[in-house]
């Protein structure tokens, strides 16, 4: 009998993981991230070390505040929520001043050979992004900060054994990391090769990206510092 409510509050986990990655604040960063791919699969990667990120936070605050009965006061969280809407800020500028400088798009043309006689210039447009898992990583570090008091308080008070706890914040991860791969999937979309060659499409969308995370950074900050 004990196994049967314990199996729904994992399936709930996965659940919430899933769901937590679809938050706003998660989107728009991620967004900002994979609007420098010009390929999905990469931005793929970028939702796994996103998610990866989080759940290293999540299970390191886990651990101390359910094995080592440890305990966080509420109003640091408040901070946490106000980092994260700092991180937004700069993730959202930093990706402005990428465009602007034009640092990350690099265009040149060349003849390639095919079989045959025909042979044709190209237009080759190379995105360089070798470390964008790492800030992928990092983002989703920041982001479980925000988020993990509340879900090991919740935990607390409805898993008895630390064992149990433990399993349930590391499916609530795993939740996140899916849902962050179809985050980073879905929304690499518009930024895919096929749409990679309409300047006038891409500035928008890396505006557009960029200023609402900016703002909702902004906003981040207020509700948790402000108001």
């Amino acid at each position: 009998m004990e196994q049967i409510p314990l199996l729904i509050l994992l399936l709930y986990a996965l659940y919430e993981g899933l769901i937590h990655a679809f938050e706003a604040d998660h989107i728009l960063a991620v967004t900002n991230i994979v609007s420098q791919r010009n390929k999905i699969f990469p931005a793929l990667k970028d939702g796994v070390f996103w998610g990866l990120g989080h759940t290293s936070t999540i299970f390191l605050v886990g651990i101390i505040m359910i094995l080592f009965k440890v305990g966080i006061p509420d109003s640091s969280f408040s901070y946490f929520e106000a980092a994260v809407g700092l991180m937004l800020i700069l993730v959202a500028s930093y990706r402005l001043y990428l465009f602007a400088r034009d640092e990350r798009i690099v265009v040149h043309t060349h003849k390639r050979e095919h079989e045959g006689a025909n042979k044709q210039p190209h237009i080759h447009v190379h995105i360089k992004g070798e470390n964008l898992h790492k800030t992928s990583y990092g983002i989703g570090i920041v982001h479980g900060l925000a988020g993990s008091g509340a879900l090991v308080v919740l935990v607390m008070t409805q898993i008895e054994t630390v064992w149990s706890s433990l399993l349930y914040l590391l499916i609530f991860g795993i939740g996140s990391i899916i849902g962050m791969t179809l985050v980073a999937g879905v929304f690499s979309i518009p930024f895919s090769k096929r749409l990679i060659n309409s300047k006038a499409l891409r500035t928008s969308l890396v505006l557009l990206s960029s200023v609402l995370c900016f703002a909702y950074g902004c906003y981040v900050i207020y509700e948790n510092l402000l108001a």
